[in-house]
């Protein structure tokens, strides 16, 4: 009897281990988030596991682009038509607490001062209950939400290190929610992180938009590659920007969507550190410099 007790207890104990020590990074209590097919060379060597990936394509949802997110990823110009959808169409179980927002984009002279809404869910009165706003004028980003007292919740970031969002080139740029802390990178490298009060679960009876001017509702001259939600805060950090470089990169393949991995502390500590110079995460072939120059001719040597 003794030694089937102490049996129990140690099947009971390595049951335990994996809720104790990590938690799968996909892992939800419920059906909010839907399984996202996007290629694993996007993906750092942050993790040696194989991961299963949640989310939304909203350059799918928006009949922007259909089928797998694959390498070579085309471009859109946007602008000529308001791109605005019932929420339940795009989030049709809701949004999840903590997600990555992640985007690459190339803003056009004509929009580079202009205020627009990168991503937008409002409710039936027309109240925001989330959005990504871009900011041309202030040259900066702003994140809002909203509280669990229905309170208007708002972080602007305007590092110097945004400021090339408006060179007219091409960026990568992500936005990792988490409970508490709201976390921006841009071209993989994270540029501030701000402390947030609890913000409330959005209502899907609104309706959802993106790449829509604050000002007047009219859609904006922008091109867009892709705009992805994960269900998960710390794929924003796991992203690298190999398709910003050319030539391509060639990545190791980390990820091969089959089962969710454990995530030890080592992944929620990454939030929790400063921000850092942004990291080559994929692996490039090294280009040959220019010569250096002639040296100075050395002393004459002694007769031995």
């Amino acid at each position: 009897m003794i030694c089937l007790l102490r049996w129990t207890a140690f099947l009971w104990t390595v049951n335990s281990i994996p809720g104790t020590l990590g938690m799968a990074v996909t892992e939800r209590a419920d059906d909010t988030c839907p399984p996202l097919s996007v290629e694993e060379e996007r993906f750092s060597e942050v993790l040696d596991r194989p991961l299963q990936i949640t989310g939304f394509d909203l350059t799918e949802k928006f009949l922007l682009r259909k089928g797998t997110v694959s390498e070579d990823l085309p471009s859109f110009r946007l602008g000529s038509s308001p791109l605005i959808k019932p929420t339940k169409s795009i989030f049709p179980n809701g949004l999840p607490s903590e997600y990555s927002f992640v985007t690459i984009l190339r803003v056009r002279r004509t929009t580079k001062k202009d205020r627009w809404y990168l991503w937008q869910i409002f409710d039936l009165s027309g109240g925001t209950q989330v959005s990504v706003v871009v900011d041309g004028g202030k040259k900066a980003v702003e994140f809002s939400a909203q509280g669990q007292l229905k309170n208007p919740l708002r972080y602007t970031f305007k590092s110097r290190d945004l400021h090339a969002l408006f060179d007219r080139q091409w960026h990568k740029l992500s936005i990792s929610v988490q409970s508490n802390i709201v976390s921006i990178y841009m071209d993989c490298k994270l540029i501030e992180r701000r402390l947030t009060d609890e913000r409330d679960g959005i209502d899907p009876s609104g309706r959802t938009l993106i790449t829509t001017r604050v000002e007047d509702g009219r859609p904006v001259d922008v091109e867009v590659r892709q705009i992805l939600i994960y269900c998960d805060p710390y794929m924003a950090e796991m992203e690298n920007c190999c398709e910003l470089l050319e030539p391509k990169c060639e990545t190791t393949r980390t990820f091969n969507g089959t089962s969710p991995p454990l995530v030890t502390a080592q992944l929620p500590q990454m939030l929790s550190q400063p921000p850092k110079q942004s990291i080559d995460r994929c692996h490039c072939p090294a280009e040959k410099g220019d010569s250096g120059e002639v040296g100075l001719q050395g002393d004459p040597g002694h007769k031995v």
